[in-house]
């Protein structure tokens, strides 16, 4: 191999190394400027106007609640209403989660017309799971199944 071949293969490696480098610093560094949700309260309710009116379903098995069953935050319940209910990092999420594992917003549980819940990932690095499958758009879920998002598992309940 020629000595001009050689040192074109040192340097090349050399600048990938410093690339490298630069792409964790800058990693590291949105990082540290990431808020930190340790001060907040875990759980913001939402704000409702007027009178709450909930989807009719068939036998009345609507469910009333999220509980959270693994995690930090084991044991919290969060009413339902009419309106979906955001899951993330971010201080405007409906349930603020502080978990490395959790986007800033991770996922949304929405009602539908029929008073039916669907869960939908919205664009999270680590992704959603409903029963150990992940979600990839909006997926109808029911009482009982676990939605798992970083290490929370969450369930809808009467």
């Amino acid at each position: 191999m020629s000595t001009l071949t050689l040192t074109l293969i040192r340097l090349s490696f050399l600048g990938l190394l410093w690339v490298f480098v630069l792409l964790a610093l800058s990693v590291l560094r949105s990082d540290l400027r990431a808020p930190t949700m340790g001060a907040r309260a875990p759980i913001r309710p939402q704000k409702t106007s007027g009178v709450q009116t909930r989807p009719s379903v068939k036998n009345g098995k609507a469910p009333r609640k999220i509980v959270i069953t693994e995690g930090a935050l084991a044991g919290t319940s969060v009413p339902l209403t009419d309106q979906a209910v955001t899951i993330g990092r971010a201080p405007n999420s409906t349930i603020v989660l502080d978990d490395d594992y959790v986007s800033h917003q991770h996922a949304r549980l929405a009602p539908d017309a029929r008073g039916r819940w669907s869960v939908e990932d919205l664009g999270s690095t680590n992704g959603t799971y409903l029963d150990r499958q992940r979600v990839t758009g909006p997926v109808l879920t029911s009482l009982g199944v676990p939605i798992r998002i970083g290490k929370t598992v969450l369930e809808l309940r009467r």
